[in-house]
């Protein structure tokens, strides 16, 4: 005989979070030492001057300055030429005070 299973058991339903990745500082913000750039699987962004590259490959300020995303290209190891993103933080010029 065809029976159904007990009431509440499903095959649907384990959906995970999402991860909330992406870029989370836009170019030309300023940024302090720590503060993340973006989050990422694999690298769709490669770090450039000023940042560095945590084991989830979370590319994060290592100093303080402005926020700037390149495209440069690059030449593989097999002599291929690809277009590459970079972030990099460039320091931020001094403001001075205006004299009293």
């Amino acid at each position: 005989m065809a029976h159904t299973k007990a009431a509440g058991s499903t095959k649907l339903g384990r959906d995970s979070a999402g991860k909330r990745l992406g870029v989370k500082t836009s170019g030309g913000t300023m940024v302090k030492n720590g503060n993340i750039i973006v989050r990422q699987r694999g690298t769709r962004f490669e770090v450039g001057a000023g940042t560095a590259m945590g084991t989830d490959q979370t590319i994060y300020a290592i100093r303080a300055g402005i926020v700037n995303f390149t495209t440069k290209q690059v030449t593989k190891f097999s002599g291929q030429k690809v277009r590459r993103k970079f972030v990099s933080v460039e320091p931020a010029a001094p403001v001075k005070e205006p004299a009293k």
